[in-house]
């Protein structure tokens, strides 16, 4: 059982500005019995809750027992045992973890759980694509709907997507949805002098479009020992300036064995922020960080909810013909990631 005192003296580090809530002890005393009734609940109903580093950090450090980004999340999915899956990110990874999983129950406790990046694209936009350029390969990132992938050769992750582009057979490749990712792949491509004739869709992520290559250069002047590290979805400017790229991952196993006489700028939403916070207290974490109001939606109240009395609208169901393409073309993304 979690304790009030215990769950504060974790989490009391946290910046606000890297959350939505400041972690007073009352604001503990608050979350603590959801807590332990949402534990208490899973071991009765095999039950087993997936977490993005994206959500809020009573999520990941109070009931969550796989944390981490699309591509781990979705391997995690792929060999649990237990009878439900609580999927706390957004819905189009939910979809994933159904996917691989199809006799199991998937379940997102969100009330909002769009993306804006997933949903820059439909079922349809892709079909009429793949009439426009039958020779191309569809290569789309995780970020998208179950119907979308279901149209698509292979799909991709932040941690994946340059090894994949490259082992993908097919040198004419149509990447979507998101536009800055895949004007990153074109760069990644050309510096490991494989040549491919890469096409892209307009999709953007809003939360890692924010970031300018000027507010780099700003901090850069505040802190000689600056370094900058940016996830793949922001624009090619911002990747310039940044020491390294990667996945959310990526981002926390470089800072296992940083420098600690360094300061940090995460360039990603704060999630990352919080968990090295409460992780890694001793890294300087400076600069500003935005929030995802979709990742943000998942609440302790709803995981509880759907846990005890879910509704219809918190259960994945999928079609069996999309489920089955779908599946096809994550399975590709790992024959095609671990080559």
């Amino acid at each position: 059982m979690i304790t009030p005192e215990y769950f504060y003296n974790k989490l009391k580090i946290i910046n606000p500005g890297a959350c939505i809530h400041n972690y007073t002890l009352s604001k503990c005393e608050e979350f603590v019995p959801v807590i332990n009734r949402i534990n208490e609940l899973k071991k009765k109903k095999n039950a087993v809750i997936l977490a993005h580093s994206y959500v809020n950090p009573e999520i990941v450090y109070g009931v969550a027992d796989f944390v981490g980004d699309s591509y781990g999340l979705s391997k995690d999915a792929k060999k649990t045992d237990a009878d439900i899956i609580i999927f706390a990110a957004v819905k189009f990874m939910a979809e994933t973890a159904k996917i691989l999983n199809p006799g199991k129950e998937v379940l997102v406790p969100s009330q909002y759980n769009g993306c804006s990046l997933a949903d820059s694209i439909t079922r349809d936009d892709v079909i009429t694509l793949r009439k426009q350029y039958p020779e191309y390969s569809f290569i789309c990132y995780i970020n998208t709907n179950a119907d979308v992938k279901a149209e698509c050769d292979i799909c991709v992750t932040s941690s994946n997507v340059y090894n994949v582009i490259e082992n993908c057979p097919s040198d004419k490749i149509y990447f979507l949805p998101d536009r800055l990712m895949g004007l990153n792949i074109i760069e990644e491509m050309k510096r490991r002098g494989i040549c491919k004739d890469i096409k892209l869709w307009t999709g953007k992520c809003y939360v890692h479009e924010e970031y300018k290559h000027e507010m780099i250069y700003q901090l850069k002047f505040q802190f000689d020992n600056l370094k900058v590290l940016a996830h793949p979805e922001c624009s090619p400017e911002v990747l310039h300036q940044s020491d390294f790229t990667g996945s959310t991952s990526d981002l926390l196993k470089y800072m296992e064995t940083a420098s600690d006489g360094n300061a940090y700028l995460m360039l990603t939403e704060c999630g990352i922020t919080s968990r090295l916070q409460v992780e890694m207290p001793e890294k300087k974490i400076v600069g500003s960080c935005t929030l995802c109001k979709y990742m943000r939606s998942n609440t302790l109240d709803d995981i509880l909810r759907v846990l005890e009395n879910p509704e219809d609208n918190d259960r994945i169901i999928l079609n069996e013909d999309i489920s089955l393409k779908a599946l096809t073309c994550v399975e590709a993304m790992f024959k095609y990631a671990e080559k």
